[in-house]
């Protein structure tokens, strides 16, 4: 007999998931902003909720929830990102709300339109509780989509959110056609930034090379599906920020979590120079070419450096 699953957030993201665990077998009762109704019943009637919501609602929707959340339904947190005003992960931002929640992290690399055509992929279930990571993974794993458990969560969320400023970069990349060597290394060097970060933060480095780093990366910065890439492209034809968002006609996270990424940065003393040309491409004090030069003018150092 199959759950009651509450799904908040109906974008393309959680449309899917939606989708894929009614075709399970599970009852589905959703929620968005777009839509309406209550999100407070959606949780209070489910065995499980499905949070794909993007971070800023995430932002809002979480001290509104968390109060009311019962204890002892699980929280699959699905959204990526990184606050700018906390520089806290979407899991970070509910369990502020409501720290006995049980939250567990979902990410990787799934395209949701790859996903609603049928295509199958592979996901990480991330979460301190190893017995409910397991009871999750068995519950949500399908012939489509493939999870692997993950006892950090952290990790898994900094990697899905960090790999979305790199997707950006990939953008630029392929729009002023600077070839293969170029993206290999503007990949490479963006995934040793992604790391100083992930590390300072307190996450597992090793979660950075599984699916929801490295894995998701290799699909969003090379996949005109994903959001991301579409907005690199953008600023590589010479849009704004403003503009390049219009175009692309959906939520980029990479654009809010880049800014998040530089003040973390700053923070910490961190040499971030990809992210930090991002941000100043965005912010207009640079040209998409003015960007690469920039970094190719950086002085010379080690790769470990």
């Amino acid at each position: 007999m199959g759950l009651a699953i509450g799904v908040l957030g109906l974008g393309a993201w959680g449309q899917t998931l939606a989708d894929l665990v009614e075709r399970q077998g599970h009852q589905v009762c959703s929620w968005s902003r777009r839509t309406g109704g209550s999100p407070l019943e959606v949780i209070q009637g489910a065995d499980l909720v499905l949070v794909a919501v993007a971070l800023q609602g995430v932002k809002h929707l979480a001290p509104e929830l968390g109060p009311h959340w019962p204890q002892q339904v699980p929280l699959v947190s699905c959204s990526k990102g990184l606050d700018l005003e906390t520089q806290s992960t979407a899991s970070q931002l509910w369990l502020g709300s409501q720290p006995s929640l049980q939250v567990v992290v979902l990410s990787g690399p799934n395209l949701a339109d790859e996903l609603a055509k049928g295509c199958p992929a592979a996901s990480v279930l991330a979460g301190r509780d190893s017995v409910l990571v397991q009871e999750l993974q068995q519950t949500l794993s399908s012939q489509q989509l493939r999870l692997y458990a993950s006892a950090d969560p952290l990790g898994v969320e900094l990697a899905g959110a960090l790999k979305n400023v790199m997707a950006i970069a990939g953008g630029i990349c392929d729009g002023l056609q600077l070839g293969a060597n170029a993206k290999a290394s503007l990949l490479c060097r963006g995934m040793a930034e992604m790391a100083l970060v992930l590390e300072r933060l307190g996450g597992d480095p090793a979660s950075l090379y599984g699916l929801a780093g490295l894995g998701d990366l290799l699909a969003t910065a090379n996949s005109p599906l994903s959001r991301n890439y579409r907005f690199g492209l953008a600023l590589a034809e010479g849009k704004g920020g403003d503009e390049a968002l219009v175009q692309v006609g959906a939520t980029v996270e990479g654009k809010k979590t880049a800014e998040a990424v530089v003040a973390v940065g700053e923070r910490y003393g961190l040499a971030l120079p990809i992210c930090q040309q991002v941000v100043d491409l965005l912010e207009g004090r640079c040209g998409p070419r003015e960007a690469v030069h920039a970094l190719m003018q950086r002085s010379l150092r080690g790769e470990q450096g």
